[in-house]
């Protein structure tokens, strides 16, 4: 607890006593046989199996979320959630002994809330006791590559709060457990740690990396996670089960397995107990020759198993009995029930120095020429939209914060975050925002992000009605991006509120689609601001089709106060003459005070690119190309499809050699036009003010009359001499070296060189030499590489014939609004600037993009007495702390998040200590308490404890102390995220 003023000391005192629902070590009946406390006596002399009764429940994959509960639409896959809880209560009540765990708590909240007290107090017992044990405890199990760090940090709090709030400590998860994920990212590991877990386990990694591993006895190690935190901070003990997720084979007791049960009677024919035991001390005595100490695990489960778990149960019963019974025939195999966290417990008491890992599971592959790097951009425009999504959470986040209860129940109805907040805990699921479902899965997720942003859209209304003192209707356009926004297009006066969600005054070039030619823009204070009207681009016209009917676009520059809002005002001016049309042949050149751009006169492409300030220019290509997606060949059957990216041929396919293009220049932007063929096209755009060049990429309907597949890549050839060495960040935050063909574990034999250098990109890439570095800032998660020195290549679309046999059962080849094929449109920004001093460019201009401002518009003349500008803040953050989290989170209690967002050594600036005074944070709201949490925030930070691990580096050094300059400043390190409650004062 951090001390304070004596005149809160009482409130600080009552608001940490009962804020997480049950007092921490306390909970609803007695804890004493929960945790590690409760698992079950081990062996010391005898090899012992831990047997994991589990199953797992994808959160939409096959079929949705809904269908995946209630059972229905068994056609298309057997699977009831619901049905699977009920029994497994049932059969742990039969036997002290038995054991299960659970992971999804997005479904596991449904079935609480549907069963009665009794059921409640049942399985109440059975998690203090020990024998329910929650793992992970997420609202689902998130995706690694394809996920961001803040909507990922935003899903464990929502699941971890309700088994707080339901259940008390007992509830709480020792272990994360990743067992499906498709590669595992470096700062996921660094989340867990400091979310306060033991140990980490997932099942699929790297065929080559897992054979080493297994030859070495390395299957289980240390993962030191941050080059930035000192350890033990980001430090994770991880093991690789030996089976995936599944049982050992002729082990396998669902209703949906074909192997045989135990058959226990010896006056029947099939009596089969002698058989079965003799296996299974083969399969065990072979799994412990490829791990160190004298305890496995076997996990007991998969997909969607135990809807009758009296099947397992029953058999598990026998096995454990009777292979039990041959210790007294001198057998030195211990079998029993447990749970992941006492077989790590075990792990702990070994007292082992283990080997210690610091890069990442990416790529993964399962096999010579299957590379599972397509899921990294498949389905590009739900990525987009959870990406926007997430944005939409925060702003709405922010402003309940700001607005207060009013902004729950106001003058434009009822709306809250909450439905938002769990449809975008659903999409971080590695079945959602990854891409890998079935086509009307991959609806229902876009439904349900449409569902809670309308719900949030009206909170916001409410708290800006609130803050600003206007009630007028306010309009959100969500399809600016092609140009239709009904309120703009036909009102010849209104209002723009920019709320920006960053703790740093912004910026933003806000583009409305008008049909008018001339118009005024205001800022509050009355000053007309600079304003164009373009024409909209035939390549807009052709997305959008019969959705909008603007003939232009006004384009002005704003900007937003820290996490706060500027309103402009917008009439238009009569009787002026429309602007000319973009000339095609027009001089292809862009320059402002920062930034020169040239084109090729002959191809109409890039061809270079100038930083004015550093005096560095670098030579530029840019173009778009496919590869040709394999549809199998004699060296193996694998196709691409949505998790594998395979290409036919390793030299891409170039959409067009030149681009017709066609200029436009005025005092607010720059841009030209290129069209490459019927179904790719792009703007290069640069804005008055901007240090950096944008690229407005459209491609689609991805055409496959040829039947061939076509994976979508634009590549940046350039001057600069890379080395083979790449960048690319993890989940967003610490950036990790890439080498093409290396892997930093183990000798790599490459067997698919363009998919096999393939990796995540959440929100940058660059390469770089001793004077220059180019990076390339992404509006959403793609998959990039360099795959010769000097490029970097980003995929953009994917679209595919053939499914990739690994589940989904569908080709990618969406059909788009009017069933022709998906048209995805996006955004790449380039920075050019010496590598010492990128990171101060990128990092701020990647959170820009994460956390967009908000737009909400408003018809007719402002109110007289609005207030047209407001912050929430009392001055900007310094420029190295970000504002990750600022939510409601009981009465007057708010979850707060501060991050230093830079990594040690990456900026001679602001790689450097920052305090930050917590009472001088807010404008309109005192704080009188503060506590400090675990990242996830179901801890108090000072009673986390968490095991200690030997590495194979040498001893860990002890992290020191936090201590704060004063009572209520923070000081954040390099790449460090504080979590605090606050009490506040409105």
């Amino acid at each position: 607890m951090v001390p304070c003023p004596f005149a809160a000391a009482t409130v600080l005192l009552l608001f940490r006593a009962g804020v997480l629902g049950f007092p921490l070590g306390q909970g609803p009946h007695s804890t004493t046989g929960c945790g590690y406390k409760s698992c079950p006596e081990t062996q010391p002399t005898m090899l012992n199996v831990h047997l994991v009764p589990h199953t797992h429940d994808d959160v939409g994959w096959l079929k949705t979320v809904d269908q995946y509960y209630y059972g229905e639409r068994n056609d298309i896959q057997h699977a009831g959630v619901q049905y699977i809880l009920d029994s497994v209560v049932e059969q742990l009540q039969q036997d002290p002994a038995r054991r299960f765990i659970y992971v999804e708590t997005a479904f596991f909240f449904r079935w609480w809330r549907q069963q009665n007290a009794e059921t409640r107090k049942i399985v109440t017992e059975l998690v203090n006791q020990g024998r329910l044990e929650f793992v992970n405890g997420g609202w689902c199990m998130s995706d690694e590559a394809t996920t961001h760090y803040s909507a990922v940090i935003d899903q464990m709090t929502l699941g971890l709060r309700f088994l707080n709030d339901t259940f008390g400590p007992c509830a709480r998860p020792r272990v994360a457990w990743h067992i499906d994920p498709f590669g595992h990212a470096r700062e996921h590991a660094s989340m867990f740690a400091q979310m306060g877990y033991d140990g980490f386990f997932f099942g699929r990694l790297d065929y080559q990396d897992k054979k080493r591993r297994m030859e070495a006895r390395d299957m289980e190690m240390l993962w030191r996670a941050s080059e930035s935190l000192a350890p033990p901070t980001a430090d994770l003990f991880t093991g690789v089960l030996p089976n995936g997720y599944n049982p050992p084979a002729g082990f396998c007791w669902d209703q949906s397995c074909s192997d045989p049960p135990i058959q226990d009677d010896p006056n029947l024919e099939d009596y089969n107990v002698d058989t079965i035991v003799q296996k299974f001390l083969k399969v065990a005595n072979d799994q412990a020759a490829l791990y160190r100490t004298n305890h496995i695990i076997m996990t007991m489960g998969s997909d969607f198993q135990y809807e009758n778990a009296n099947l397992w149960y029953k058999n598990l019963d026998k096995l454990i009995r009777y292979v039990n019974a041959q210790q007294s025939q001198g057998s030195k195999v211990n079998v029993l029930y447990s749970t992941p966290s006492c077989y790590l417990q075990e792990l702990h008491r070994a007292n082992l120095t283990w080997s210690v890992k610091t890069d990442d599971f990416f790529p993964y592959a399962d096999n010579a020429h299957d590379f599972w790097t397509g899921y990294f951009s498949s389905r590009p425009a739900l990525k987009i939209y959870e990406r926007i999504s997430n944005s939409l959470l925060q702003v709405c986040n922010q402003l309940e914060v700001l607005g207060g209860p009013s902004s729950r129940r106001g003058p434009h109805g009822d709306g809250d975050s909450e439905t938002l907040r769990r449809a975008m805990a659903v999409a971080q699921h590695h079945d959602a925002v990854s891409g890998t479902e079935k086509q009307h899965v991959a609806n229902d997720y876009a439904k349900r992000l449409a569902i809670g942003s309308a719900h949030c859209q009206v909170l916001v209304s409410n708290a800006l009605s609130k803050l600003s003192g206007s009630d007028a209707p306010r309009v959100y356009c969500e399809s600016l991006n092609i140009s239709v926004c009904p309120l703009t297009e036909s009102s010849d006066e209104f209002s723009v509120t920019v709320y920006n969600p960053l703790s740093r005054p912004v910026g933003w070039a806000v583009r409305l689609p008008v049909n008018g030619t001339r118009y005024s823009v205001t800022d509050p204070s009355g000053r007309e601001v600079d304003s164009q009207v373009l024409p909209v681009s035939q390549a807009t016209k052709d997305i959008r089709r019969d959705r909008g009917h603007a003939t232009n676009e006004l384009v002005f520059q704003a900007q937003a106060p820290p996490m706060g809002f500027r309103t402009y005002s917008v009439s238009l001016l009569q009787n002026w003459p429309p602007r000319a049309p973009p000339l095609p042949g027009a001089p292809l050149f862009l320059k402002n005070k920062y930034l020169s751009v040239t084109f090729d006169p002959d191809t109409g492409l890039l061809s270079s690119l100038s930083n004015l300030e550093t005096k560095q220019t670098v030579q530029l290509k840019q173009n778009f190309y496919w590869y040709n997606a394999s549809m199998g060949n004699a060296e193996s059957l694998q196709p691409s499809g949505a998790y594998i990216f395979r290409p036919n041929s390793s030299t891409p396919v170039p959409v067009s050699l030149t681009a017709k293009t066609r200029s436009l220049q005025n005092p607010v932007v720059q841009e030209v036009y290129q069209q490459f063929g019927s179904w790719v096209s792009q703007v290069v755009r640069l804005y008055e003010d901007s240090r950096e060049l944008e690229l407005e990429w459209t491609v689609g309907p991805v055409p496959v009359r040829d039947l061939f597949g076509k994976e979508v890549i634009t590549r940046l050839d350039t001057s600069i001499n890379s080395s083979g060495l790449f960048y690319t960040d993890s989940n967003g935050r610490e950036v990790l070296e890439r080498r093409r063909d290396f892997r930093p574990t183990w000798v790599l034999k490459q067997t698919e060189p363009i998919a096999g250098n393939y990796y995540p990109v959440n929100s940058r890439i660059y390469i770089k030499d001793g004077e220059q570095q180019l990076t390339v800032v992404t509006d959403r998660s793609q998959g990039g590489s360099s795959i010769q020195d000097g490029s970097l290549e980003i995929m953009l679309h994917r679209r595919l014939l053939l499914d990739d046999y690994r589940g989904v059962g569908e080709a990618l080849s969406e059909p788009g609004e009017y069933g022709d094929g998906l048209v995805a449109r996006g955004r790449l920004l380039l920075t050019l600037a010496p590598p010492a001093a990128a990171a101060e460019t990128h990092r701020p201009l990647a959170e820009s993009l994460v956390l967009q401002p908000l737009l909400s518009l408003q018809a007719g003349r402002l109110h007289p007495n609005a207030l047209l500008e407001f912050s929430g803040l009392q001055a900007a953050l310094p420029p190295a702390v970000h504002l990750l989290t600022v939510s409601q989170w009981d009465g007057d209690s708010v979850l707060l998040r501060l991050e230093h967002q830079f990594q040690v050594k990456e900026s001679q600036t602001h790689s450097q200590p920052v305090t930050v005074n917590l009472q001088k944070l807010f404008s309109t709201l005192t704080v009188v308490g503060v506590s400090e949490m675990s990242l996830a925030a179901n801890q108090w930070k000072d009673e986390m404890t968490r095991m200690d691990w030997k590495g194979s580096t040498g001893e860990k050094p002890l992290q020191k102390e936090q201590r704060d300059p004063s009572t209520w400043e923070v000081t954040l390190k390099p790449m460090e995220i504080r979590t605090f409650l606050l009490h506040i004062r409105r």
